[in-house]
């Protein structure tokens, strides 16, 4: 079976994407992505839609009236604090923020699914269009499975994609178990006691503390995850409030991401920071505070949905490949494969495509027509295995 997208819709779905990419907004205050994705919903009367879950995200579903399993095909909203250069005619109207990472084709692409399923609805069960926010900060899975709506939309399955510059376009990359790693911020203030910089041994400085931070904190996945893959990097180090040279700093602020492959290791990882940084400053004799950030679960993917998609890129004659190892970056759709059936898949944008973040990438538009179609025969085939 072969699936096309005609071009009327593709030439609505472009429009549609170029909208949400010249207004971004950044994680957790999508509110213009929001009404926007519910305008483009509406002409396509889904069953019935939840607004501002999670916050600032929306859920539309599309259901048979026949029992059977719950799809979710979930696309993200926010997107990133960087200034776009100079480019297309639909480039951010918002200074200092862009969709540089694709969120505004992903959310373009499962929209694209609602005029589909409007047009032939599904044969049994439900499908859930899940437009999440906050992506970026790991907030917005987070809150959105704590929103008390959520039981009411709980999944069978859980489906997502990312796009992937570097790879031929359409091409789709595949992978069981953990997909992209786990991976979480700390940040460290050390507060110590200023003196006069002819005088540094009557302050409390939390330099050489911040320095042998840099040295060991590094070096730590070797020592506790020796067998398993295991990154500390550091992003951020401050010693002092301002450029000054009379007078030893104080304060002091030192941050790191820490990444593994599992949740698990995250955790040991976790706890062996914790222990190097107490044993650190107490021997400088620094008080101080840790705050965790931008936590992401593992994206896990099962072997079941993994070979469901398998499958319909195969109907739809697309080129799969399968890698060897997860990718180092992550994603908090992995909190929606925990204890639940679920697959993240890559789709790629393009050997020649800029890298995500970067301020030049724009998502291409031609992909439109692949990931429709795509998201479609996953849906159907999930719902109907005779949809092959």
């Amino acid at each position: 079976m072969t699936l096309t997208l005609d071009r009327a819709l593709h030439r609505d779905l472009t429009a549609f994407r170029r909208r949400l990419h010249a207004e971004p907004e950044l994680s957790g205050h999508e509110h213009r992505t929001h009404d926007a994705v519910l305008a483009y919903l509406h002409a396509f009367a889904p069953t019935s839609v939840v607004q501002h879950l999670g916050g600032t995200g929306l859920a539309a579903v599309f259901d048979s009236g026949v029992p059977g399993p719950t799809i979710l095909v979930r696309a993200e909203l926010d997107a990133l604090p960087i200034q776009e250069v100079e480019g297309p005619a639909h480039r951010s109207t918002n200074p200092g923020v862009m969709h540089a990472c694709g969120h505004d084709g992903h959310a373009t692409m499962v929209a694209g699914l609602a005029p589909r399923l409007a047009a032939v609805p599904p044969s049994r069960g439900r499908v859930v269009l899940l437009f999440q926010p906050a992506e970026e900060t790991g907030a917005g899975a987070a809150a959105v499975l704590a929103d008390p709506r959520w039981p009411a939309l709980e999944p069978d399955a859980a489906i997502a994609l990312h796009n992937l510059p570097g790879h031929p376009m359409g091409q789709v990359i595949l992978r069981e178990g953990v997909f992209s790693c786990a991976s979480r911020g700390m940040s460290v203030g050390l507060e110590g006691i200023t003196s006069h910089a002819a005088h540094p041994d009557d302050g409390v400085s939390p330099a050489e503390a911040i320095a042998e931070l840099v040295q060991r904190m590094p070096k730590l996945p070797a020592e506790c995850l020796p067998d398993s893959f295991g990154l500390v990097t550091i992003t951020h180090i401050r010693a002092g409030k301002d450029a000054v040279f009379g007078v030893t700093p104080a304060e002091g602020r030192f941050n790191a991401t820490l990444r593994t492959d599992t949740d698990q290791d995250l955790s040991t990882l976790s706890n062996a920071a914790e222990t190097l940084l107490a044993e650190i400053a107490g021997a400088n004799r620094l008080p101080f505070e840790t705050t965790w950030h931008d936590e992401f679960a593992a994206a896990v993917c099962d072997p079941e949905t993994v070979a469901l998609v398998r499958a319909a890129a195969n109907d739809l004659g697309l080129d799969t490949i399968d890698r060897d190892k997860p990718f180092r970056w992550s994603e908090d759709f992995g909190l929606f494969t925990r204890g639940r059936r679920g697959v993240l898949f890559g789709l790629g944008s393009g050997e020649s495509q800029p890298q995500l973040h970067n301020p030049d990438y724009d998502f291409p538009d031609e992909l439109i027509a692949v990931g429709v179609p795509l998201f479609e025969q996953i849906v159907r085939r999930a719902l109907d295995p005779n949809a092959g």
